[in-house]
């Protein structure tokens, strides 16, 4: 016997699907995204809560088991990751969702009875077993249990080809309807055809992400979140729930166009992302430290030229992260600010890991949001800035990304930091970035580098400059 009536169902679950969208809406922003996770989350709790309440389910003291491991397990966890580690999680996440769309569609299979119904049980089992096994990959490339760089074998590309194959007459078999299947003499075939599509799938996973390098890695686990979000779409045909079918396609649509604007901030095409390895035109990941002479300095000629500049523009990168230095960053800006200069931030689309991770970052140290500013905005400023400060970046200010042709980062759109006046590069050593390349504004007259843990670094720095 179930509580809720199948109209006061649909009503909820419209409430709960409205629930997503304004997420959606708040996440689009730093000043409402904390706002908007709170709505979305509201509204999974309470389509969580519709379900037991319209649905008659069997073994709920198992489910409750379950739900409480789950609870368990994520709870400590997501309080425990990192900021810098997010990404990493956001992987996880990502795949476990496609994992349980694929596993959803399995079961179902012996009580679907439609060609419309067996259509979108091929596609969750096959594009969400791709999701899962991906995400894992890029899960321990990012957490550096695996190389980083891009892995790639002899005959990869047609293993790849072969597998889609496979994998594509799998969901075929899927598709097509008994009367036929006896036919061909292969009647009841279609669980079998579903574990060879859910087997593929996990091999082509593994397979589509081991050549992406580098850099690329946060692009392709958007390009998997969308993946999920098509497989839960196709999950909630298969359940005939009309909620998972607007939760799933807001995840696909979302991660799509995320995954676009990430290739263009970039300045790659998603195939060239994924199979550029193939031909070499991956980021490499290398960490061959170069040789060349540079410009050093110690923390007190850097607070000289902080504190006699009167703008200066602060373009924060992964380093930042790591060292945890925002807090100290945040605290140097406003020492600068008390003195009566400007100071504002330079934010590239993908500094940190993923687009918005630096804004979040940064604004977990309370530095104003009207002072991030994307990087169409600041790089005209850059002319008039007496000093850049780059803290923890590099790819993302490389000049080679206009100028070299061959490089892996040819063509992807940069911060104009080599315009300021005096740039001081806050670097832990001459090791490349993600691009495996040189940054040869490292080497240009007007460049000063300061080497050391950016937080002890920038520590340094604000003593001096308070000194003055």
């Amino acid at each position: 016997m179930t509580i809720l009536s199948s109209e006061l169902t649909a009503f909820l679950y419209l409430v709960a699907a409205v629930c997503f969208i304004l997420a959606l809406k708040g996440l689009g922003s730093p000043k409402t995204a904390r706002r908007g996770n709170l709505v979305g989350a509201f509204g999974a709790l309470l389509a969580m809560i519709v379900v037991f309440l319209s649905t008659e389910l069997d073994n709920i003291a198992l489910i409750l088991a379950v739900i409480a491991v789950g609870t368990v397990i994520a709870v400590p966890a997501s309080r425990m990751v990192k900021m810098t580690q997010m990404p990493q999680l956001v992987a996880l996440f990502n795949g476990v969702g496609g994992g349980a769309a694929a596993l959803v569609a399995l079961l179902e299979l012996e009580h679907s009875d439609t060609i419309g119904a067996f259509l979108a049980v091929a596609f969750t089992v096959l594009i969400g077993s791709i999701a899962f096994s991906g995400s894992v990959v890029t899960f321990l490339k990012l957490q550096e249990l695996m190389p980083t760089r891009p892995i790639v074998f002899a005959g990869q590309a047609i293993v790849i080809v072969l597998l889609l194959v496979v994998g594509l007459s799998a969901a075929a078999l899927i598709v097509l309807d008994e009367a036929t299947l006896a036919g061909l003499g292969l009647a009841g075939i279609k669980g079998t055809a579903a574990v060879v599509a859910l087997a593929v799938g996990l091999v082509l996973g593994v397979l589509l992400v081991l050549p992406v390098g580098g850099a690329d890695v946060p692009i392709v686990i958007s390009l998997l979140n969308a993946g999920t979000g098509l497989a839960v779409a196709a999950s909630g045909l298969v359940l005939s729930n009309t909620l998972l079918l607007v939760a799933g396609t807001l995840v696909g649509a979302s991660g799509s166009i995320l995954t676009r604007e990430m290739a263009k901030a970039m300045g790659r095409s998603v195939t060239g992302i994924l199979f550029g390895a193939f031909k070499g035109g991956s980021t490499a990941g290398s960490t061959v430290a170069s040789d060349r002479p540079v410009r050093s300095s110690t923390a007190e000629d850097v607070a000289i030229l902080l504190g006699y500049a009167q703008r200066v523009i602060v373009v924060p990168g992964y380093g930042l992260a790591v060292a945890q230095a925002q807090h100290t960053m945040a605290e140097l800006a406003t020492t600068l600010e008390a003195k009566g200069i400007e100071v504002v931030f330079g934010i590239h689309p993908v500094a940190g890991r993923m687009p918005g991770h630096m804004n979040v970052l940064l604004a977990e140290a309370n530095v104003p949001y009207e002072v991030l500013q994307e990087m169409d905005e600041v790089n005209p400023q850059f002319k008039t800035a007496d000093v850049a400060l780059v803290v923890g970046a590099n790819d993302v200010v490389n000049p080679a990304a206009k100028s070299s042709p061959g490089s892996p980062i040819y063509g992807m759109p940069i911060l104009d930091v080599a315009s300021a006046r005096q740039v001081v590069f806050l670097k832990r050593s001459m090791r490349p970035g993600f691009a495996g390349i040189e940054n040869d504004l490292l080497f240009e007259p007007q460049t000063t580098l300061l080497f050391g843990d950016a937080k002890e670094s920038l520590t340094k720095v604000l003593s001096a400059v308070k000194a003055l």
